[in-house]
Parts: C-alpha cells; sequence; structure tokens
C-alpha cells in the first residue's frame, strides 16, 4: 500500500490549500498578536477566560496551519485527505455560524457570506473527491 512516488495532487488542489492555509495564519496573528481587530469584530477580549478562549483558538488554528503545510510539502494523498475533511468539517460549521453570528465588521451580508461558504464548501469538498480518486488509482 505504498503510494506511486510519481503521484501529482492537481495543482489548484495545492493553490487551494496555500490560500486556506495563509487565511489561517492570518487569523493566528489575529488571535495571538493583535487583539485590537478582534475587539473591532465584537469579540470581547477583556479577562482572563476570554484571553483563554483566544489563546486556545489561536493555538487549534495553529495547528491546523501547521497540518496543512505538512500535507502540501510530502504531497501524500492519503495525508491529503484527512486535512481536507478537517477543512470541510470546519468550512461546514463555519458556513451555519457565520450567517447566524455575523461579526460587526463583516465585509459582505449574511446571505452573501452563506453563499460565498457554500462556493468555499463545493471546492473542497471537489478538492476531496479529487485526492481520494487519486488514491484509489494507486491500490
Amino acid at each position: 500500500m505504498k503510494i506511486n512516488s510519481k503521484t501529482k495532487i492537481p495543482i489548484w488542489v495545492n493553490i487551494m490549500q496555500v490560500l486556506l492555509v495563509l487565511i489561517m495564519l492570518g487569523q493566528v496573528s489575529m488571535y495571538f498578536f493583535n487583539h485590537e481587530l478582534l475587539a473591532e469584530t465584537g469579540v470581547s477580549t477583556k479577562g482572563a477566560p476570554m484571553l483563554n478562549l483566544i489563546y486556545e483558538m489561536g493555538a487549534r488554528t495553529l495547528v491546523m496551519a501547521l497540518a496543512s503545510l505538512f500535507v502540501i510539502i510530502t504531497q501524500n494523498p492519503n495525508q491529503y485527505l484527512v486535512v481536507l475533511i478537517m477543512n470541510i468539517l470546519r468550512e461546514g460549521q463555519e458556513t451555519i455560524i457565520d450567517p447566524l453570528f455575523p461579526i460587526l465588521n463583516a465585509p459582505v451580508n449574511p446571505t452573501i457570506d452563506l453563499i460565498t461558504h457554500l462556493v468555499i464548501l463545493c471546492i473542497e469538498i471537489w478538492a476531496l473527491v479529487t485526492v481520494y480518486k487519486i488514491t484509489k488509482i494507486e491500490y
């Protein structure tokens, strides 16, 4: 069950993953270092309990970004599947949460936010199916 060294993850999947990593790293930066920007979204940054939650969210997002970077480097389709599933679960939750609980400085209204998330979710599912097909060809 060894992946062929000639296996190629499509470039569009890698580009999508790089963009997601950049978004996650931007979020990590905000969680750890830019509490003013976080406060502008409507999130309270006062007190130890809130900071605990903010730093935990930052740490979890950082781990997701690092896992994503790892699969971009290794180009292992099986590992890519795990990260893509993680992305789909995260984006699926954001698709529901963001329009229901919009942030104060949201660039778009909740309907446009929902449509945007659905488009991103569809692209991520398409990437998952594409990479899954690659793993099936290898075995």
